[in-house]
């Protein structure tokens, strides 16, 4: 069988993708690599509340309801999209773990830990949560502590009394802090000093990152993360740490690790127990390599979500639908760009398969 298309992943963008090609009758298939629904969301930290996600987990023709606030995020949102999968007839297959895309004169050939498929074109919703981030520093093989990545992170409790070198200057790191410093002893240290959002999260303040982040890859070059445009912003349950002084105490990033600390360029030291690597994450595009899709600057270059070095590709969960500030509407653009694809290529004698739209 050739699919019209296949979506790899079934994260937030990957089932907005999904609904939106099913609504247009197109026959798709959705290649999932964990075991369940949940996307990065079953992933992450215990401590992380709906109520934190300022309501960003939301997908299509749904509403997450108001009063979900106190819920366990990486409970709640796995178990949302174990409905939305259902009550939409999603096809989802999973687990399955793509390792390489290419193209079979003219088609492209998905092959995975399950088997291979042939599709018309693709969707790539892999998002950025299995390539954590960690900088090579000098040393960093010699830490006798604990080094744990936001991957990693096991809940505040694991690090009470504990002297903790937090390194990152995004979202993730301010919130561990905020729960870490009212019971941990905490460094907070960045390459760049930190950049504090003086506006309210809106809606509008929304499209107005994403647009930012957008232009990046329309210019080919390597996405930034989203909050390198919003800036941060301290919820409520971090203004005790703000108290405690451990964000005011922001330094430079260290020059070297040693067994039991880090030390600076000018030799002040600091002993730690554990260092927690909040440093991000890269997009997880290692399969689509046999289809040269980067450009001369380092990024793969977008119109919209399709693929300038390939059309017959769409790119969701990369540059601004890697947060989930874009992932819906990169849906719905992702099965337009699918939809158009197929419309221009289709041969005259042929109709396309389609999957009944719900």
């Amino acid at each position: 069988m050739i699919y019209d298309a296949i979506v790899i992943g079934a994260g937030q963008a990957g089932l907005s993708t999904s609904y939106h090609l099913s609504r247009r009758g197109i026959s798709h298939l959705v290649l999932d690599a964990d075991d369940r629904p949940g996307g990065a969301w079953q992933h992450r930290w215990d401590a992380l509340t709906m109520h934190d996600v300022h309501r960003v987990a939301d997908l299509p023709a749904t509403v997450i309801p108001a009063d979900t606030g106190a819920e366990r995020a990486n409970r709640f949102v796995p178990a949302y999209f174990a409905d939305y999968e259902q009550r939409f007839g999603l096809p989802v297959a999973r687990p399955v773990r793509v390792r390489r895309v290419s193209d079979d004169a003219g088609l492209l050939v998905v092959e995975s830990d399950a088997g291979a498929w042939t599709t018309r074109t693709l969707v790539n919703a892999t998002g950025t949560w299995t390539r954590p981030f960690v900088p090579h520093v000098s040393g960093i093989e010699t830490f006798a502590g604990q080094q744990l990545h936001t991957v990693d992170y096991p809940g505040p409790e694991h690090f009470r009394g504990r002297r903790v070198v937090v390194v990152g200057g995004g979202a993730s790191a301010v919130q561990f802090i905020g729960a870490l410093a009212p019971i941990a002893q905490t460094v907070w240290v960045t390459r760049r000093e930190p950049a504090w959002m003086d506006r309210e999260f809106t809606p509008e303040l929304g499209r107005e990152v994403v647009a930012k982040v957008e232009e990046r890859v329309r210019q080919g070059l390597p996405p930034r993360s989203v909050v390198s445009v919003t800036g941060l912003r301290l919820r409520e349950q971090e203004r005790e740490a703000e108290r405690l002084g451990a964000y005011a105490d922001r330094r430079p990033m260290f020059a070297a690790i040693e067994p039991d600390g880090v030390r600076w360029a000018d030799g002040a030291f600091e002993r730690a127990d554990v260092i927690l690597w909040a440093t991000g994450f890269r997009p997880a595009i290692e399969h689509l390599a046999p289809l040269h899709l980067r450009s001369p600057r380092g990024g793969i270059q977008l119109d919209a979500t399709t693929a300038v070095a390939d059309p017959r590709v769409q790119m969701v969960g990369y540059g601004p639908s890697a947060s989930t500030i874009g992932a819906n509407r990169a849906g719905r653009t992702a099965a337009k760009g699918v939809a158009e694809w197929l419309r221009r290529s289709a041969p005259a004698d042929r109709t396309p398969a389609a999957t009944p739209a719900p």
